[in-house]
């Protein structure tokens, strides 16, 4: 089943998603085609920030340092069911989009899913600095990326189009937080479900025969159909 997924590597609720997903699909024996769709929670981050990522938290959302500890211990709590080890106290957020760059070139060698795993373990669990240069290409190189590849696309515009794409069909499908699936361009999911959600938006993607007109996906290339 196709799946398209928009979400940013910094989003723990994003990563929470990916693995929730994939095992509930894994026990209902439906094999995933996951497309990957660049969404910026902060376009305009610096590659690295200068505080904590919990202060930074704090301030952006009118919270005590206090209260985003609390709040990320929570998030860290729910990332530890779906086998995550959440690492939020050495978070180093900083500007994503050459890492969805990165992750549009993977896709295009087939290596889309292993590209968002791991830009979201290196993110999560390691806590590397996800927005520096030379922390995109060793995470590229990990999944078997060529850095000479990885190195020729940053130091470009390639796949900047691809990203922007992404981020022009979210607003379209007025998508105003990640992560968002759509199952078999057929039914759309906001969040971090329960796992019975998820089963059931399989379950209704599969039953369904017809493809609405929100949305309409071709390999890596979706587009919104002009109205009548």
């Amino acid at each position: 089943m196709r799946v398209d997924i928009w979400s940013d590597v910094v989003c723990p609720f994003c990563y929470i998603g990916k693995k929730r997903l994939e095992q509930v699909a894994a026990e209902a024996d439906v094999t995933l085609d996951i497309h990957w769709h660049s969404f910026e929670l902060d376009p305009n981050a610096p590659v690295k920030h200068q505080q904590s990522n919990t202060e930074r938290l704090a301030q952006k959302y009118g919270r005590t340092v206090a209260q985003m500890q609390e709040m990320e211990r929570s998030i860290a709590e729910l990332a530890a069911t779906e086998g995550i080890d959440f690492q939020w106290q050495k978070a180093n957020s900083g500007n994503s989009f050459n890492a969805h760059r990165i992750i549009h070139l993977a896709q295009n060698k087939g290596l889309g899913n292993e590209a968002e795993e791991a830009f979201f373990h290196a993110y999560m669990t390691e806590g590397l600095a996800i927005g520096e240069r030379e922390v995109v290409v060793h995470i590229a190189e990990r999944i078997g990326l060529s850095s000479v590849d990885v190195i020729e696309v940053l130091d470009s515009q390639q796949f900047s189009a691809d990203v922007r794409q992404d981020e022009a069909l979210a607003q379209q499908l007025n998508i105003t937080g990640v992560p968002f699936f759509v199952f078999d361009q057929k039914v759309g999911l906001s969040g971090v479900q329960d796992r019975s959600v998820f089963l059931q938006a399989l379950q209704q993607a599969l039953q369904q025969s017809q493809v609405p007109e929100a949305a309409s996906c071709e390999g890596e290339q979706c587009e919104i159909p002009a109205k009548s």
